[in-house]
């Protein structure tokens, strides 16, 4: 591996320590380089901070200072370029006398779109685009399509049995996988900006929807419920919890304001958009998402927001936690009224990598 892909491999893995935490900004790693007795050195580092401010080409240059003249910064994604509510980044590596930046990728966001790097080679720093350009397209896939498609990147969990169910008969839950999958899942939703669920699964399960990693509730997403008409119980542990973690209730526009106003009083935030025959608009809700500033979207349930979901062809990204027992034939399956190969052999997507955590087994899946 030459020096380019292993300090932008750096820059990568700091960038995704963020991810979940930035929005609606990209969680971007940014690694400053000297050259020191003809060896080069690390001499600052920096990460997009919670929130989207300060940027990571800031906070790298700041613990570089006086080392950055002259070095060389390797960043994930191109550097702003607009004066937003912060300087451009480009500004601040021109006056830090960077001599060369090093990007993996050029921002789709229209206010930048070229221009960060356009700046930098007017300044007369030497700027090589491309290194690296794979693995960020992944990390700032939340912010590409955003940006692109006025939606959040959207990532389906699915907890799978042997013979494809999702659940017992009466849509009574139940555990498929081990705990080693179950730790899995709450690394997921640390990474997520927003977690979403269906009513049918909110009012079977009662689900909480945080992240239950030792030490890192904190990092737990927004949690989202599709409810067109505000049955969501007010004796949930989502409504119980709305004032210590964002609940975000996405219902029709023609939903009982009373009940708005219950869940409003509870600490739940209540969005409205476009609903027909008590089903709402998916992609009305995903923008409606986007609008707020979500970025990356977990989708954790139910077989039905699923089965929607892949047949408006919203799936992004999809990850199957897979058991080798079964539920039988009297088991919901995992995709209401659709087969599990309608997900896993779909056209729109591929098979990208398979894991095993304990004994289960993890199929993991993006847009082809």
């Amino acid at each position: 591996m030459n020096n380019d892909a292993r300090f932008m491999a750096v820059a990568l893995a700091l960038g995704r320590r963020g991810l979940g935490q930035t929005w609606p900004n990209p969680s971007v790693g940014a690694v400053v380089v000297r050259q020191e007795a003809d060896v080069p050195v690390i001499v600052g580092r920096g990460v997009t901070c919670t929130g989207g401010r300060p940027h990571a080409e800031t906070e790298a240059l700041a613990r570089a200072g006086a080392a950055a003249q002259g070095s060389t910064l390797y960043v994930t994604l191109e550097p702003c370029s607009h004066h937003g509510k912060t300087p451009p980044c480009a500004d601040a590596i021109v006056q830090a006398g960077v001599a060369r930046v090093v990007s993996a990728l050029e921002d789709p966001n229209p206010e930048v779109a070229g221009r960060g790097h356009a700046k930098l080679r007017a300044a007369g720093i030497a700027v090589d685009v491309g290194v690296g350009a794979d693995e960020a397209r992944r990390t700032h896939a939340g912010h590409i399509r955003r940006v692109v498609d006025g939606r959040p990147h959207v990532t389906l969990k699915l907890a799978v049995s042997a013979d494809g169910k999702a659940g017992l008969a009466g849509r009574r839950p139940t555990t498929i996988t081990g705990e080693a999958a179950h730790a899995r899942v709450h690394l997921m939703r640390a990474t997520h900006d927003a977690i979403l669920v269906g009513i049918g699964t909110v009012i079977a399960d009662d689900p909480l929807l945080t992240c239950r990693l030792p030490g890192m509730k904190a990092r737990s997403p927004i949690r989202v419920v599709l409810d067109a008409g505000l049955r969501t119980p007010a004796a949930s542990r989502l409504a119980r919890t709305a004032r210590e973690l964002p609940l975000w209730i996405i219902t029709d526009t023609g939903a009982p304001a009373t009940r708005e106003e219950g869940l409003r009083a509870l600490g739940a935030d209540v969005l409205r958009v476009d609903g027909e025959n008590g089903l709402l608009d998916l992609a009305a809700a995903l923008r409606a998402l986007a609008t707020r500033g979500i970025t990356r979207l977990m989708v954790e349930g139910g077989p039905t927001l699923a089965a929607a979901l892949v047949k408006k062809n919203l799936i992004d990204a999809a990850v199957l936690f897979c058991s080798a027992n079964e539920i039988g034939p009297d088991g919901i399956d995992a995709l209401e009224g659709l087969p599990l190969t309608a997900l896993t052999h779909s056209p729109n997507l591929q098979r990208v990598a398979t894991d095993e955590v304990g004994p289960d087994r993890i199929e993991m899946f993006e847009r082809s």
